[in-house]
């Protein structure tokens, strides 16, 4: 894909705030007293493994940030604090990202949490056949949700769309659990919601997961802009901390997962099958996603896309501007700092 001028300035931008940036916390003093705090809306979700770190090591505080978490069950809840102003940051998928922005909601995405894959599925009874054969069928989703536009795409590939079938609104706990006990025939959801009910309902299967659709459902860590602008180092402080919990992660595998899977009320060795169906970014990784157009996981081309289905969708009413929604400046101070 050729580079355009907008994504050429997203780099240009990067880099020149970065540099900005690194010089703001090199210059920074590390008393106690300087830090900060962040609310931050999350769903239970396999791909916080490294926050979930993060937090219980104390690498947020290790760099002045308190970060409180509020837990939501649905994606639209956090979301509409979030574009409300109660929080200071959230972790959308793509979907969401552009909803938001076509809200008019200023804010930036300073790094990938996770690509999916395989860890989003359709659950579907034995007798359906294939994704054409969820006609006329009740299917459990979180509306307004990753899940629901992962459906969407689903359905279209299929040459169906949301009038050919009925969604019953549910979160995606409730959803697995509903197909779990035979209540509907179908249910979109995910890790570690989507393996629990496919262990447990033995007349279904997962008919199609996130693995067929390479680089659809990416989870991202976004703030407010004027939170960044008022704390410069908040952002730099979250990307340090989610990326120390990440190399904990590698490292020291067994306490990091239970670690997380205590926050996730699941055992160890069940998350660690999770975390499989995950990508889960390093720093170089996600420098990358977020600035080179070559990437096939580059951030500005699937958003640009992403935005494209949900207005023929009609789920926008129109393309929202998305030329300063990606913000890699955090990412680059702490490569040119180091994780030590």
């Amino acid at each position: 894909m050729k580079t355009t001028r907008r994504q050429a300035l997203w780099l240009i931008a990067g880099v020149a705030g970065g540099a900005l940036l690194h010089a703001c916390i090199q210059s920074a003093p590390k008393s106690i007293d300087n830090t900060f705090s962040a609310s931050m809306g999350l769903l239970t979700w396999v791909g916080l493994t490294p926050l979930y770190i993060a937090v219980e090591k104390g690498f947020f505080k290790q760099q002045g940030l308190n970060l409180d978490i509020k837990v939501f069950s649905a994606n639209a809840d956090s979301n509409a604090a979030f574009a409300a102003g109660r929080l200071n940051g959230i972790a959308p998928v793509t979907s969401e990202a552009v909803l938001i922005a076509a809200q008019g909601k200023d804010f930036r995405i300073i790094m990938i949490q996770d690509i999916s894959l395989g860890a989003d599925g359709i659950l579907a009874r034995k007798s359906i056949a294939d994704i054409k054969n969820l006609k006329g069928k009740r299917i459990g989703v979180d509306k307004g949700s990753v899940s629901h536009f992962f459906l969407l795409q689903v359905l279209s590939e299929a040459g169906l769309s949301e009038k050919d079938v009925t969604l019953v609104a549910m979160t995606p706990e409730a959803a697995a659990a509903a197909y779990q006990a035979g209540k509907i025939e179908a249910a979109v959801t995910y890790s570690p919601f989507l393996e629990q009910a496919n262990a447990e309902q033995k007349d279904g299967r997962v008919i199609y997961d996130s693995a067929r659709m390479p680089g659809a459902i990416a989870d991202l860590f976004a703030f407010d802009t004027k939170f960044l602008e008022a704390y410069p180092q908040a952002g730099y402080a979250f990307v340090w901390g989610v990326l120390k919990g990440l190399d904990f992660l590698n490292k020291n595998r067994s306490e990091g997962l239970a670690i997380a899977a205590r926050r996730l009320n699941i055992k160890p060795d069940e998350l660690d099958k999770n975390l499989n169906l995950l990508k889960l970014p390093d720093l170089q990784s996600n420098i990358d996603m977020l600035t080179n157009p070559q990437s096939q996981l580059f951030l500005g081309k699937q958003i640009q896309e992403i935005a494209k289905f949900l207005l023929a969708q009609k789920q926008i009413s129109k393309l929202p501007d998305l030329s300063k929604l990606i913000e890699p400046k955090y990412l680059k101070a702490v490569s040119d700092s180091g994780i030590q």
